[in-house]
């Protein structure tokens, strides 16, 4: 006899499946994939989550209507760190456990993160697509040696990256609330600095922190930063003002803009997301074979311990 329903809803699981489910099933458990490769609006969540007492959820929006409709639910687990997608205080007025794996797609990420950095400084998503139409278009690039890369947001993800641009013969400077001193000991050509200073003085920006009320990076933010600089957001579409972005790329104060987090999936295409000088990639920053494995087996992990 089953122990109970667990729906699960990242993409890539409810698709493909994943071996690691198999583990869920060993334990006991029933798997439910009703949306596979979609993610689920709030009415088929609704159809089918309050019969469920674990949830392994994607990145889809779980709202107070839709937890108060689960009375049997005891546990949702992220396959990431990201949990702003759900309603916090009302899981956790509703005892329901929140967990999360954190680390577990730090690595990709932060290698989306350089990848996206050089293909902005070496425009070769514009390359590729004028050669593909029959053009020959020959942007001059710029090359990362000595160049001073800002990160903000020093945890996991923001610390790969660090080391990646270090090895690449780059300055880095750090930005956190919490600064890991030890880290700065250790690393070669990196310190922190305020968030003032980070942005006044970087060549590059890379954002991998929450978002807050108000957007990190809003007009005030551009103005300060260095003419030309290049952004990279795998973190939160939230962190940027879209609007006094799109006005930096159209002066010239920004170069270029790379970004793998939108508010909604698909992203709506604005004159932002459609300027020639942003470069998009579909959320594929933890989408890489090693980190959905050590994401998928740490999520599945946390819904059995809870639930026993």
């Amino acid at each position: 006899m089953s122990k109970g329903k667990i729906l699960v809803t990242p993409r890539s699981m409810s698709k493909n499946g994943h071996p690691f489910l198999k583990n869920l099933e060993e334990a006991g458990y029933e798997v439910l994939t009703p949306f596979p490769g979609k993610q689920p609006s709030k009415e088929e969540l609704l159809s089918v989550l309050p019969e469920c007492t674990g949830y392994l959820a994607g990145v889809e929006k779980v709202d107070a209507d839709v937890i108060n409709a689960c009375d049997k639910l005891k546990v949702i687990s992220r396959n990431g760190v990201g949990i702003d997608n759900v309603d916090r205080a009302v899981a956790e007025a509703k005892d329901i456990t929140l967990c999360i794996t954190p680390g577990a797609n730090s690595r990709g990420v932060a290698e989306l993160a350089i990848t996206l950095m050089l293909s902005a400084l070496r425009s070769i998503p514009q390359t590729s697509d004028s050669v593909k139409n029959g053009g020959w278009a020959r942007t001059k690039g710029q090359e990362v040696y000595g160049r001073t890369l800002g990160v903000i947001g020093t945890g996991q993800i923001g610390r790969h990256v660090a080391k990646m641009a270090a090895g690449l013969d780059m300055k880095v400077l750090g930005y956190d609330l919490y600064p890991n001193t030890e880290f700065e000991q250790q690393m070669h050509d990196f310190s922190y600095a305020s968030v003032e200073d980070v942005l006044k003085n970087s060549d590059v920006v890379t954002l991998h922190c929450p978002a807050g009320e108000k957007p990190l990076i809003d007009g005030d933010a551009l103005k300060s930063m260095k003419k030309g600089v290049t952004l990279i957001n795998t973190a939160r579409a939230a962190l940027v003002d879209q609007d006094a972005l799109l006005e930096a790329l159209e002066s010239g104060q920004v170069s270029s803009y790379a970004v793998d987090a939108f508010e909604s999936e698909p992203p709506e295409l604005t004159p932002l997301l459609l300027h020639p000088r942003v470069i998009l990639s579909s959320h594929i920053g933890g989408f890489t074979e090693e980190s959905v494995d050590r994401a998928t087996a740490a999520a599945i992990q946390n819904i059995i311990d809870e639930l026993k």
